[in-house]
């Protein structure tokens, strides 16, 4: 399994980011993705999953309808839209994938650097 995130940047408080996460390798049939960040010294956190078959999605509490989560079946992609983007949505963005069954992600990608100056 390949992930491929994409569409970091340096971008200005207030703006707006759409992430890419190209996801390759096998059928992910019952598979869930979700996006991770980890902003310099602080610990990697979860943002929100999404479900391959159905597209329900679930995020965490600080994502305050702020960010969300999409994908596009065709294409193995999914989508984080960030919107009204803070300082301290710095991190590096991080894709990964896992079987419904697992409670563990099992694959990750390499991650996208996102920048919000202030």
């Amino acid at each position: 399994v390949q992930l491929q995130a994409s569409g970091g940047g340096l971008v200005q408080a207030g703006g707006s980011l759409r992430l890419s996460c190209a996801a390759s390798g096998r059928t992910f049939t019952n598979w869930h993705m979700g996006w991770f960040r980890q902003a310099p010294e602080k610990e990697r956190e979860f943002i929100g999953g999404i479900a391959w078959n159905t597209a329900r999605t679930w995020y965490e509490d600080f994502v305050k309808g702020r960010f969300t989560i999409s994908r596009d079946h065709a294409k193995n992609t999914v989508y984080l839209q960030m919107n009204s983007l803070a300082p301290e949505d710095t991190a590096v963005y991080v894709c990964a994938t896992k079987s419904s069954a697992s409670r563990e992600y099992q694959y990750w990608g390499q991650g996208t650097l996102v920048t919000v100056s202030s």
